[in-house]
């Protein structure tokens, strides 16, 4: 498809609002979706919305990470925070920062982050996508999952940054055949980020040790067998995660917080590198282990 032509189903695709834009001024967006270098991917565990705020060595590994690719043109995240009816992409051009938690101190909830959005990255990324109907979405913003983890990274705010939600009535299968759809993203100049814990379990957490490094003997088992899997590249059995005994299923009560991480190995190609980083336990059923792929 030509330029011109690209452009004009851009804009026949958008809100009005957005269609009657100059057409300049989308010519400027649509630069962000020209080839680059690929681009890594990442899995990020979140942990606590204190993070936002906090000074620890996790947040510092995020910094690290960042500094260690080319800075994105845009971010895709998807956070276990976002669970939907369907597929949805953040659309708006200016997304709120959402504070979906309670009982935090009120420093946290005076936290912005003001990263735009990009409407023709949603676009595109409902393009990609062809095993589900993609809903352009006006109303959600950012979630914390999203700016809690970003926020460290970017800090001037000045990358764009969308969301993809989670179908809740798609199996895990269904969502890494579905990630597989967004490569093409990577020569783009766009990171896509899956943020989650890969052991959650906040029923068993230790709340007196929470921000102690240490792990019940079931999550140290299911936390080393999926780093296993992680490094060897053995998707099959992280997609069938419910089927792994039971490590596993004490470390993923409810998959939300897992499934980020099959949009990042998704993606994965025979040449991308692996490593891990911010790998400890929390509170005994917590685990801040993050992914770089590429």
């Amino acid at each position: 498809m030509k330029r011109e032509q690209f452009l004009k189903t851009i804009l026949a695709a958008m809100p009005a609002t957005i269609g009657a834009m100059k057409l300049d001024v989308v010519h400027k967006m649509t630069k962000g979706l020209e080839n680059t270098p690929k681009m890594p991917v990442l899995f990020l565990g979140h942990g606590s919305p204190m993070n936002a705020i906090a000074e620890n060595e996790f947040v510092q590994g995020f910094r690290k990470v960042s500094s260690e690719i080319e800075t994105p043109k845009a971010i895709v995240v998807v956070s276990a925070h976002w669970e939907t009816k369907g597929t949805r992409v953040t659309a708006m051009e200016n997304p709120t920062t959402i504070h979906d938690f309670g009982g935090f101190p009120k420093e946290l909830y005076e936290v912005q982050y003001p990263a735009p959005g990009n409407p023709v990255l949603a676009n595109e990324t409902k393009s990609l996508i062809t095993t589900s109907e993609v809903i352009l979405d006006e109303k959600w913003g950012l979630d914390h999952g999203a700016w809690s983890v970003i926020r460290h990274m970017y800090p001037n705010a000045d990358v764009p940054v969308i969301q993809l939600s989670l179908d809740y009535y798609k199996t895990p299968a269904e969502h890494y055949e579905l990630a597989k759809e967004l490569g093409k993203l990577r020569e783009k100049g766009v990171l896509v980020v899956g943020s989650g814990n890969l052991v959650h379990n906040l029923q068993m957490v230790d709340w007196r040790n929470l921000n102690e490094n240490y792990a019940f003997d079931w999550a140290q088992e299911a936390s080393s067998k999926m780093n296993e899997y992680i490094l060897s590249g053995n998707h099959k059995e992280l997609i069938n995660f419910s089927k792994q005994g039971r490590a596993f299923q004490l470390s993923v009560p409810t998959p939300e917080h897992f499934l980020p991480l099959l949009y990042a190995l998704a993606l994965q190609e025979k040449t991308d590198e692996i490593n891990l980083f911010n790998d400890q336990p929390l509170g005994g059923s917590l685990s801040m282990t993050s992914v770089k792929i590429g």
